[in-house]
């Protein structure tokens, strides 16, 4: 029984908000909260709920039938494709109401409206960011966009039509919890609101945003020194692209500024600001295998994006079916159409591109009134917005914002960010995601898609976030694209913080889509990312950004070694905790260690770290030695020369230094340089491990010396409240690993799609379909997720009203309708 336990767990977060009044604001009133017929006892689901029901929708068309299975996967049947976007709308306002209106709110710049100020000011921060940002402003671009697609425009029209049905039903009992909670009631949707979703994601999925950090370690370090820290590529760099591939030569002649190397690479300024930013490990995998590899001799596709383990959780699963499409996969409660999924002909999967396509500008303003900027020889007027940022049971925060050529004013002498240092600088932000475009109708596209040539045609919409954009089909192709709009740069252009008084810095042209790293029907009978580098060196344009190398490795050895592969081998790929970057850093680590040094109990944790089998399985102990080591040391290498300002800096990526050692066991930076004795590599390993032993008994004193233990995934509440969330899952894996779980964050959708003539699909993610946290459809599928586990995705023709698996059914039309009740 789920509903005791979600009445206690309720009644302890209503107390924990009462504690944490000062900073999310007014409390609800207690009496409505606490109502038996109002308050939150109401979202109690029972076990064995009845969904079924007629349903008088008078935004539909025609009339339209939604079946839902044992798992509450909706199933919709509808007789045109605006009928099924407005079902869409109202099934994910019925089950997912609060998280697509709360991710919105974020996106807008508006989280202190419903949290309050927060501490230290933090939520108004992240609004003034959002705010400066221009999501706004980037998302009326897009819906203006938008509406020059017919076809998207009266999807959206009614979709949101469709989450607004659902709103104007909605009884104050019936409110999901959050909103009682926080004391507040959801507003009309519109598609202003499906834009900034999408925007939200560009944001979150944005690569290599490190300006500020390498602007400062440009101004510390020499340029041999930065050469060191920061290279541009890999040694064990395995790209999308096969190395060896020759590229056409580009199309764009880009005009390097005269002064790059006075004003900009030797510049030595620094800058104070401090940014928030998305979750690093934002990332994926997708990969798919040609007929001549599989046991079938049809292609298998399949894919894991990798972001926030939420509650709820991001994706909501679902089957559309129309006379034109048949669509099966997931969507984002807030947005039409499916996502990544499959239809009757072929299957498509996404991961990030990690591409820099947000660069900043130092601008020099006349005065503090920021009403005039230098540029091109002259004073120009800066445009201004002022932002009014409501704030819970305060006065609005008012932020004036200027605009320039390059795009607003994000840090000035008022805003720096997370920093509490004040600066006289001010940094405009250049980003595409402040460009029109209409993402949606690449999925809108997607849906109809049949060959390579469609999906070819429907994914030239994809401007951000760029994608790397996986496809397969039943006629054999497969093929994979790095797609979105990156801007074409000379080397090195975007990396730091560019001058901001010319023209010659701007953005120059977009790189041809015809010029993207692409890949079809490849010899060796597979294509895949995971996050790394499209290509090498070979490749015309610079690709900046900021990426991880050691999935792709992985992936692409194993993918290189099988035959005959069936969705079960992809099911064990797919969860497979091998941890690639610990089978290349632990000779070094072994060679280096001084073993005379250790005690016999030192000595037990070197003998279960040598014995490891370099998986990173939930049970095993080594990895918590590893990680614990290998974090030392690299404090040991690092720690002295970036310790020595307050300035933000980015330390070198793991591959960075594990790969300068194996080149070099001298490499300068093991020296510290705050002690007069020169260490050796010897010194600094050994060292390291030994740091590493108190940490060690204490796990194993306290119980947490297993390695899902001691990394302690949750899949949390957005609100970051225990008592919504599902804590401590017994699940391995890691960064390193093709099974990315980390603590917050890992595959957000597992994926496999064989292509033969019936689909033959399984998925899996990380909660249920119900955000309702009283329900026994909100975390139902975390175990299943956690053990590597896997649902048969069922596609339902429309003459399986009567299957076993049907459980419930929604019938829907315009006016009275028989029962919904199944037999």
């Amino acid at each position: 029984m789920r509903i005791v336990p979600f009445l206690i767990s309720t009644a302890v977060t209503a107390g924990l908000i009462v504690g944490l009044n000062r900073s999310w604001g007014p409390i609800p009133p207690l009496g409505s909260f606490f109502s038996p017929q109002h308050g939150f006892w109401q979202n109690a689901d029972p076990v064995g709920k009845d969904y079924s029901e007629n349903l008088v929708l008078p935004g539909l068309k025609e009339k339209a039938t939604i079946y839902f299975d044992a798992r509450l996967v909706p199933h919709v049947f509808a007789d045109n494709s605006e009928d099924a976007c407005y079902i869409q709308g109202y099934l994910h306002a019925k089950f997912r109401l609060w998280q697509m209106e709360f991710q919105v709110y974020a996106a807008a710049g508006r989280v202190s409206e419903i949290l309050g100020r927060g501490p230290g000011d933090g939520y108004l921060k992240f609004d003034r960011t959002m705010r400066r940002l221009g999501m706004v402003t980037g998302a009326e671009k897009a819906v203006a966009e938008i509406e020059k697609d017919s076809t998207t425009k009266k999807d959206c029209d009614a979709y949101t039509a469709g989450v607004n049905e659902y709103i104007s039903r909605l009884k104050e009992s019936e409110l999901p919890l959050e909103y009682k909670l926080l004391n507040y009631r959801p507003e009309p949707w519109s598609n202003l609101k499906i834009a900034l979703f999408m925007k939200n994601m560009a944001y979150e999925l944005a690569g290599g945003e490190d300006d500020f950090e390498m602007t400062n370690a440009k101004s510390i370090f020499s340029k041999e020194d930065f050469a060191k820290l920061y290279p541009s590529l890999r040694d064990s760099l395995d790209p999308i692209i096969p190395k060896g591939t020759v590229f056409q030569k580009p199309s764009i002649d880009l005009k390097i500024p005269a002064t790059v190397d006075s004003l900009y690479l030797g510049n030595r300024d620094s800058a104070l600001v401090w940014e928030h930013k998305p979750e690093k490990a934002n990332g994926s995998n997708n990969w798919a295998v040609s007929g001549k590899k599989t046991l079938s001799g049809r292609p298998i596709l399949c894919n894991d994006p990798h972001l926030g383990t939420n509650m709820p959780a991001i994706w909501y699963e679902m089957q559309i079916q129309t006379p034109a499409y048949n669509t099966y996969g997931v969507s984002f409660p807030g947005a039409p159409y499916v996502i990544i999924g499959f239809n009757d002909f072929c299957a498509w999967g996404v991961t990030n591109a990690e591409r820099d396509v947000r660069d900043y500008y130092q601008v020099r303003f006349k005065d503090s009134t920021k009403r005039e900027y230098w540029f091109d020889g002259q004073w120009k007027a800066a445009d201004k917005r002022i932002e009014e940022i409501r704030i819970n049971g305060q006065e609005s925060f008012l932020d004036t914002v200027a605009y320039t050529v390059f795009g607003p004013v994000m840090y000035d002498n008022t805003f720096n960010g997370s920093s509490i240092r004040r600066s006289d600088k001010y940094y405009a932000v250049r980003w595409t995601g402040d460009d029109p475009s209409d993402e949606l109708s690449v999925f809108n596209n997607m849906r109809l898609a049949k060959t390579y040539d469609d999906y070819r045609e429907a994914v030239r919409a994809l401007s951000t976030p760029g994608q790397n954009f996986i496809f397969a089909a039943k006629d054999g192709d497969i093929a994979i694209r790095q797609q979105g709009s990156f801007p074409a740069k000379w080397k090195k252009q975007g990396l730091f913080v560019m001058p901001g008084e010319d023209s010659s810095y701007l953005w120059q042209a977009t790189i041809p889509g015809d010029e993207a790293p692409a890949l079809k029907n490849p010899e060796r009978g597979f294509v895949s990312s995971a996050n790394q580098p499209p290509a090498d060196s070979a490749y015309p344009y610079y690709l900046g950004g900021d990426y991880p190398i050691y999935r792709g490795l992985i992936i692409n050895r194993y993918l290189g070694r099988m035959d005959s592969i069936t969705p079960r081998d992809m099911m064990k790929m797919q969860t497979d905790n091998y941890d690639v970057f610990a089978e290349m850093a632990r000779p070094l680590l072994l060679r280096y260690l001084n073993e005379s040094q250790l005690s016999m109990d030192e000595k037990k944790y070197l003998a279960l770290f040598r014995d490891w089998d370099l998986r990173d399985d939930a049970n095993e102990k080594a990895p918590i030695i590893f990680r614990e080591w290998w974090s030392r040391f690299e404090d040991g290498v690092w720690s002295d020369e970036f310790s020595r300002t307050t300035l933000a800096l980015k330390r070198p990526d793991e591959s960075v230094l594990l790969e300068a050692l194996l080149k070099d066991s001298t490499f300068s930076f093991v020296d510290n340089i705050n002690t007069a004795a020169i260490e050796s590599l010897r010194d600094v390993v050994t060292a390291a491990f030994i740091q590493s032993i108190p940490v060690l008994e204490a796990a194993e004193k306290e119980g947490r010396f297993q390695w899902a233990q001691y990394k302690d995934t949750w899949v949390r509440h957005l609100l970051r409240l225990p008592a919504l969330s599902r804590m401590h899952v017994p699940i391995g894996g890691g960064a390193n690993c093709i099974n990315a779980a980390n603590q917050f964050h890992g595959p957000s959708w597992r994926m496999i799609v064989q292509l033969t003539d019936k689909t033959e699909a399984y998925g899996v993610y990380p909660g249920g379909q119900s955000g309702n946290p009283g329900s026994p459809f909100y975390d139902d599928f975390i175990d299943k997720w956690a053990a590597g586990k896997y649902y048969p995705l069922w596609v339902m023709d429309r003459d399986d009203a009567r299957d076993k698996r049907v459980k419930w059914k929604i019938t829907a039309g315009k006016g009275d309708l028989p029962t919904g009740q199944v037999n």
